[in-house]
């Protein structure tokens, strides 16, 4: 039995957390970036719309969208709101998703109203655009600065992608590969990235892969990397590390991954194929919703979820969340019963994994811990 903080009971830790040791993790602090919790990922989410184009086994929304009107959308009114609410909290980039964002019959116009108050702003799509839509979008969009507008492409393995959504894409690509990078999300350890790498060579796109892992949604069952199988993808990970070095592509690691996944050679690979760019982070990435309630991020998307009106900056909400995150993480440091102890938890260079496991695992425990932790 292990005494938490104040003298709360952990006695539940063996049960819901792994004892299957990782590799100890030695890496040098200097080797590390890491911004620090709140700021994994400085830009927030606005959800434009419930409905999607795909049905993807992984999808982290998948239980959001289930409990919401697909035919709900973001209307103009609370756009506005939630555009001025960035602007007064000195928030200059905005990122725009869904469900599918260019579903939305407004689409380009907020992201041209956007550019017009001076924000940068980034689109999560799966790319797969109607002709209208992407003609539309080509007019008013594709002279747009990359600077100014970029997306990250959603891309699913060929496998699981009809011929029909593949031709959208590719005509998605030829129309705004300056501005487009690539997503691949990670949901059972046979994953490849050389179809990611073939795309990027056929259409010029940015040379980036942002690495995630299809993680738990507490309560609900979506394709994801269990912790056991977390060594695996690691391995498989790092092999592809030489193709995307050669072929001068970074591959940008998402949130939730711990660092002693990696023994310290692999991190010196991850190192320098990144750019010197490797975090292990969790923390809030505050996602807005069209019926401006705000969350966590969408493995919590009901976990505290509040109104966007509780708040008065979007620095408060961040704060309202990060203090969430702090209590889940005083009852367990991290996925790992080493992780209470480990040096670069405290330090902040790790988060310990994602803080939906926990969640999960805390779900159908007996109720010793404090109460946000159940809410």
């Amino acid at each position: 039995m292990i005494v938490g903080t104040g003298g709360r009971l952990r006695s539940a830790l063996v049960v819901i957390r792994f004892d299957t040791r990782p590799p100890r993790c030695t890496a040098p602090a200097r080797f590390i970036q890491w911004r620090g919790e709140g700021d994994f990922d400085a830009m927030a989410n606005i959800l434009l719309t419930e409905q999607c184009v795909r049905s993807c086994p992984y999808c982290f929304a998948k239980k959001h969208m289930a409990d919401s009107n697909p035919d709900d959308i973001l209307v103009w009114s609370d756009f506005l709101y939630l555009v001025d609410l960035f602007q007064s909290s000195n928030e200059n980039h905005v990122s725009l998703l869904g469900g599918e964002p260019t579903l939305h019959p407004e689409f380009v116009g907020f992201v041209r109203y956007l550019l017009d108050r001076q924000f940068h702003v980034n689109v999560f799509t799966s790319g797969i655009l109607s002709s209208r839509t992407l003609e539309h979008a080509r007019k008013l969009l594709a002279e747009v600065s990359p600077d100014a507008l970029s997306f990250v492409c959603n891309l699913n393995d060929p496998r699981i992608s009809p011929e029909p959504e593949r031709n959208r894409i590719s005509e998605f690509f030829a129309t705004f590969n300056r501005h487009t990078s690539l997503g691949v999300n990670i949901y059972a350890l046979d994953f490849d990235l050389g179809y990611a790498c073939d795309a990027i060579l056929r259409y010029n796109l940015k040379r980036n892969i942002r690495i995630g892992l299809a993680h738990p949604i507490p309560g609900e069952k979506n394709a994801h990397i269990t912790v056991a199988d977390l060594p695996s993808f690691a391995a498989r990970l790092v092999s592809f590390m030489p193709l995307l070095s050669k072929l001068r592509i970074t591959a940008g690691l998402d949130c939730g991954i711990p660092m002693c996944l990696f023994g310290d050679e692999q991190i010196g690979v991850l190192f320098k194929a990144n750019h010197g760019n490797v975090r292990f982070g969790c923390g809030p990435a505050i996602d807005f919703g069209s019926d401006m309630t705000v969350w966590s991020c969408f493995p919590l998307a009901n976990y505290h979820r509040r109104s966007v009106y509780d708040f008065d900056s979007i620095q408060a909400i961040r704060a309202y969340f990060e203090s969430l995150h702090g209590k889940i993480k005083v009852e367990a440091g991290g996925i790992y019963l080493a992780c209470d102890e480990c040096q670069h938890l405290q330090t902040g260079l790790c988060r310990g994994g994602c803080a939906a496991h926990l969640l999960e695992a805390m779900r159908n425990e007996e109720r010793t811990r404090i109460a946000e932790v159940y809410e």
